[in-house]
């Protein structure tokens, strides 16, 4: 017919290898994929199988339309957060629980529509083979990188649980955290993975080379050496688990928890330089409660060390923080409130709306923490002491902060009793032991309940005490001197990584289709 428009064919060896599967292949690749990404977390932790769950995922947006990709990637996203942090759901129920979970899941089909379309358009603009197998790969990855940067952030300072390359901390790719920090991390875990699916799928190159050129990719990578971390003395450190009635509903009266932690230090321990007492371990301010001032008094007296102990305060004001500050034999020295208290934890945004969809849950939640300004490095017993609590551990400007600031050591203070039972304890220590390899430092993760460790600055365990179990640690703790790159230079790493994935993305796009 005259005037009729005819598609353009392309030759068959120009076409886009990544084909978009059908609907009954990709939809289980989806499941399994994010199943297997929930078992690379505590528990049980299997890091290893992380690489395949990301490579199910991959596979299974390649290609596809957005739509398509979308649910596919919300399914995923389901099948990964409803196990991943079903911790959420311990003591308040399913509701926070699975509404965090759908939030988190439709974030994570938010990159899977990105990733699908990089799979769609990318190729069309990069036919050469080599720019398939190494450049698409590192476009996909950034994208990657970049939905967990955006899922960190947002809403209300977003949730950075459940990165890739949390999932690592027991991995052969550990040391790069201190080069590139978490999110890097992430970034290179999938690359590699996408290399891989890349080789799998691209026409034209022989197995033998296939295998040959992700063997060295892989050998390549686990080449970089680990970071030389410098350190000058030790500081040695008792860090008490009190294993008192810390929860939210364990209707403790007051002072209980406080009396748990003097029980539990042990004020024999020789030469000790500092001790170390949980997130809210000392209940209230003792510059407002004598009672309190004069247990703290007697701790310090009896180990012959300052104290850092977590408690809430209050200004004259009236506003709340959650705060860590030392104590010593002359009373309050230093402290720290926490910057950025959890939302719907710590305090309830927009609550005259929450309040309306989830009343008896919200109300659950009477008082609300303020935001501080104070640094989060304290000086004590002769060093400086970088100070995270609680959720701070997952927080990536927090621990920038830390580094910039001079810490010798780190001091995780937490409160887990709230998550008695579940997986969020051990899911948080190895944020804490990612954290110490990026910075270069010590870290003593010490809980109310468990899991406490002191972690050296490549990630290896110094000392642990068992959870649920009223005790304490004594040990020598390196102090790290030197700046690993991560703490330099992540966050800018972060955003190139994320900005260029999607710069090429659009880039790639066709804007304008041609017809003949």
């Amino acid at each position: 017919m005259r005037g009729a428009v005819h598609p353009v064919r392309l030759p068959a060896d120009e076409r886009s290898p990544f084909r978009a599967l059908p609907l009954r292949q990709a939809f289980p690749l989806s499941v399994i994929g994010g199943l297997l990404f929930a078992l690379s977390f505590p528990a049980p932790g299997w890091w290893f199988l992380a690489y395949p769950a990301v490579a199910c995922l991959l596979v299974a947006a390649a290609g596809q339309r957005a739509r398509r990709a979308s649910w596919l990637g919300f399914v995923a996203g389901v099948a990964f957060w409803v196990p991943a942090i079903s911790w959420a759901g311990r003591y308040l129920g399913p509701v926070p629980w699975f509404a965090l979970a759908l939030l988190e899941a439709a974030l994570f089909a938010l990159g899977s529509v990105a990733i699908a379309l990089a799979y769609r358009w990318v190729p069309r603009v990069v036919r050469a083979r080599a720019g398939r197998v190494w450049g698409l790969p590192a476009v996909v990855a950034a994208l990657w990188t970049g939905r967990e940067w955006f899922s960190g952030s947002w809403p209300y300072g977003g949730f950075s649980w459940g990165r890739v390359g949390l999932s690592q901390s027991q991995g052969p790719f550990t040391h790069l955290a201190a080069y590139v920090g978490v999110l890097g991390l992430s970034f290179v875990v999938v690359y590699c993975v996408a290399v891989v699916v890349s080789l799998g799928l691209v026409r034209g190159v022989r197995l033998p080379v296939r295998v040959a050129t992700a063997g060295l990719l892989v050998a390549a990578v686990l080449a970089v050496p680990a970071w030389p971390t410098a350190v000058r003395g030790s500081v040695r450190i008792e860090a008490v688990q009190g294993n008192g009635p810390a929860g939210y509903f364990d209707r403790a009266q007051p002072g209980d928890v406080l009396r748990s932690q003097v029980a539990a230090t042990d004020v024999g321990a020789r030469d000790v330089d500092l001790v170390v007492w949980p997130e809210a371990a000392a209940e209230y301010d003792p510059r407002r409660e004598p009672v309190i001032a004069s247990a703290l008094d007697a701790v310090v007296r009896s180990v012959g060390a300052p104290l850092i102990a977590g408690a809430v305060t209050q200004t004259s004001t009236g506003v709340l923080h959650n705060t860590s500050f030392v104590w010593d034999a002359d009373g309050w020295q230093a402290s720290y409130d926490k910057k950025r208290p959890v939302p719907f934890g710590e305090y309830v945004p927009d609550r005259w709306f929450y309040s309306k969809l989830a009343p008896s849950l919200i109300g659950l939640l009477q008082r609300d923490y303020t935001p501080g300004t104070k640094p989060n490095v304290l000086p004590v017993a002769g060093i400086r002491a970088g100070v995270m609590i609680c959720f701070d551990v997952v927080d990536d400007g927090l621990t920038a902060d830390l580094a910039r600031g001079g810490a010798d050591v780190i001091l995780a203070q937490t409160n887990n009793a709230d998550f008695d039972g579940t997986d969020e304890n051990l899911q948080q220590l190895e944020i804490a032991r990612m954290r110490a390899v990026e910075t270069g430092r010590s870290l003593v993760n010490i809980s109310t309940v468990g899991a406490s460790q002191m972690i050296d600055p490549s990630g290896r365990t110094i000392d642990r005490v068992p959870a649920y179990t009223a005790t304490s640690m004594v040990a020598d703790v390196p102090l790290g001197t030197s700046t690993t790159p991560a703490t330099v230079a992540s966050g800018s790493i972060t955003l190139v990584l994320a900005l260029g994935g999607l710069l090429v993305l659009l880039a790639c796009a066709p804007w304008s289709r041609r017809r003949r």
